[in-house]
């Protein structure tokens, strides 16, 4: 997956400022599970990149706390599928930390109508309850 990682349509991650390592992987892989660096560890530190804009960057660093993202993988037998794996991951959070603050939920009272059914509720099931004791 060489070349630069889009993010979302404002965001490409130019390849200079990912930062990729190789290991061996645990897990299944056979003969070649001893010779292949099938585990792939990237690196991205936004704090230096050049590709977010200054707001954007801001909210990242607020949200995600650190100013470098690592992201593991190492499910698949192939180095490719798991450098793709990686590179989604990575995409991904940082969508996540871009993204805009929800919408503030605007507090409403209950309508009329809606009070009213519910007294009219909680009177019929205490009439009920009432009629239910024995008259002294």
């Amino acid at each position: 997956m060489p070349g630069p990682l889009i993010v979302n349509d404002s965001i490409v991650i130019p390849d200079a400022e990912l930062v990729w390592r190789f290991s061996r992987s645990s897990g299944p892989g056979g003969q070649g599970v001893n010779t292949t660096d099938s585990r792939v560890e990237l690196v991205f530190d936004v704090a230096a990149s050049t590709a977010i804009p200054p707001a954007l960057k801001a909210r990242a660093l607020d949200r995600l706390g650190a100013g470098t993202i690592t992201v593991v993988a190492s499910e698949y037998r192939s180095q490719l599928r798991n450098r793709e794996a990686a590179g989604h991951r990575l995409a991904q959070r940082l969508r996540e930390a871009v993204a805009p603050p929800p919408k503030r939920r605007r507090p409403t009272k209950p309508s009329r109508g809606s009070v009213e059914r519910r007294i009219a509720g909680k009177k019929l099931r205490s009439d009920v309850k009432r009629l239910r004791r024995a008259p002294h």
